[in-house]
């Protein structure tokens, strides 16, 4: 039987996945969470085999939480399922360690299939994301951004701690600020540097810092 976590900030999604998923008989959802932070709690306590992993969520995203998860818990893989195909998203997940990049709208047989594919070792993406993946690592290394020039040096702090996975809180007490005045940073970093959120602020900082 195999043990499968479903992580998605939306429970319509986690228990529609869940109704399709248990009909398959050899798979069995042993938990659920809505963010990475409860999905790295619950691959403690109910020890999945499989972990299906949505990107974007709040508190701790998916890219995130699949690098956390494949750190310390490297018996378990993940399968990221979610409807962003950006090439970015695409290519982090699997840089952080994901078995496998599925879309949402995948009919669910594919999607068991996939489960099974990863329980055992292998890789598994969806049509047309290898190309977007060797695109993405075939590019040739670019010169910095001048939007960094434009970062101070406490901006360029917390970028380099967002990439770590670390939360407002955290980085809080490692610059001994106030969680009010990190959010100020993230939001001037964001805005400065043309960033959509803390994904891609993780992944601009990987990329450059």
């Amino acid at each position: 039987m195999i043990r499968l976590l479903l992580v998605d900030d939306q429970n319509l999604i986690r228990q529609g996945l869940k109704a399709l998923l248990e009909l398959e008989p050899d798979l069995c959802v042993v938990g659920e969470a809505e963010n990475g932070v409860v999905a790295i709690e619950c691959v403690r306590t109910l020890h999945p085999n499989v972990v299906l992993m949505d990107i974007r969520m709040p508190l701790m995203d998916g890219v995130t939480a699949t690098r956390e998860i494949c750190q310390q818990f490297p018996q378990v893989n993940v399968l990221v399922l979610t409807t962003f195909d950006d090439d970015t998203y695409v290519s982090a997940a699997i840089a952080n360690g994901a078995k496998g990049y599925l879309l949402k709208d995948t009919p669910s047989e594919e999607i068991a299939a996939a489960i099974r594919a990863v329980d055992r070792g292998y890789t598994h993406l969806a049509p047309g994301m290898l190309a977007k993946v060797m695109s993405q690592q075939a590019q040739p290394a670019t010169t910095l951004p001048p939007e960094l020039n434009e970062l101070t040096p406490r901006e360029l702090e917390v970028l380099k701690l967002i990439a770590k996975g670390d939360n407002n809180r955290e980085i809080a007490q490692k610059l001994y600020i106030s969680e009010g005045t990190v959010k100020n940073h993230v939001t001037n970093l964001l805005n400065r540097l043309n960033l959509r959120d803390r994904t891609q602020a993780a992944i601009f900082a990987n990329t450059y810092l």
